[in-house]
């Protein structure tokens, strides 16, 4: 008959990962080391695999005793969840909820937004994912998505947040007089990873003939180079403003006017948690104001 873990069994082994010594694992369970050391070898033998492997820096976890040890975490968070419910009474808001974003999004919009109300829902989880691309929400590997987009897909639910704009961005060294050729900046732009991003179709028809000088998967570190003085580039506001040193160097750019859009799935608005977390977003997200 196969073996069934238990929580003492997970916590056994995330002690051991988060320690990785039979001392330390035996202080955090409050046994005594000769116990940790035969508890492993019995869930070991018990589940028919190793689970760490002895080295000179202590005991180091395989593969599957790292899945087992996210697995802990995950029961650890909902028993803490669980504790602060009995705490505050039946009205507290719990569970675990995914977000994905760009990495912009998230350090200039997101962060300060979670900052604001985060410390009201100490039961409330929130897994973070950078990413460009709406599919994670399409297949359902999160819950909630900040997109900017024109176009946000049609079966998804939202709200509009307001609308982003962007221009040329660099340091004072570039600040050029009227009669200067822009195409003869250095330039910093997106990768091929972002072909239809609005600044580089921008940049295309603006200046087909310019061949950046620098090219990024994120536009965070488009942002990061451009503060280095590196070059220049073509920013949202929200982000430029968040880097000291950058001035604008151009007016808006016509035609790169981006909705910022907050965005879940029909099946995710009657869970409390994701309509909570919604709602204090919807409230607390501010584009080009404090």
């Amino acid at each position: 008959m196969q073996y069934r873990l238990d929580h003492s069994d997970l916590s056994l082994v995330l002690a051991l990962v988060r320690g990785r010594s039979l001392a330390r694992a035996s202080e955090m369970l409050q046994v005594d080391v000769s116990t940790v050391f035969r508890s492993v070898r019995r869930l070991e033998a018990a589940l028919g695999i190793a689970l760490f492997e002895k080295s000179r820096r202590g005991y180091l976890p395989t593969g599957a005793a790292q899945a087992l040890a996210e697995q802990a975490e995950r029961a650890e968070q909902a028993l803490d969840a669980a504790r602060v419910a009995l705490e505050q009474g039946e009205q507290v808001v719990s569970g675990t909820v995914r977000l994905t974003c760009t990495d912009a999004v998230l350090h200039s919009l997101l962060l300060p937004a979670l900052a604001r109300f985060m410390p009201n829902y100490p039961a409330l989880t929130l897994e973070l994912a950078t990413s460009n691309e709406f599919a994670n929400l399409s297949r359902r590997d999160a819950d909630i998505a900040l997109r900017l987009t024109n176009s946000p897909p049609e079966h998804l639910v939202g709200r509009c947040l307001g609308t982003v704009s962007y221009a040329v961005y660099g340091r004072e060294e570039y600040r050029q007089p009227a009669s200067r050729d822009p195409a003869r900046l250095p330039w910093i732009a997106p990768d091929d990873s972002m072909p239809d991003h609005a600044t580089v179709v921008w940049r295309r028809q603006r200046y087909p003939g310019v061949v950046p000088a620098y090219r990024c998967s994120s536009m965070l570190s488009v942002a990061q180079l451009t503060q280095a003085g590196l070059g220049v580039a073509a920013l949202s506001d929200f982000l430029a403003g968040d880097f000291d040193g950058l001035v604008r160097l151009s007016e808006p750019l016509g035609g790169c006017d981006c909705e910022l859009w907050l965005l879940t799935r029909p099946d995710c608005r009657a869970l409390r948690s994701v309509q909570t977390l919604f709602e204090e977003l919807t409230r607390t997200v501010r584009i080009g104001s404090d």
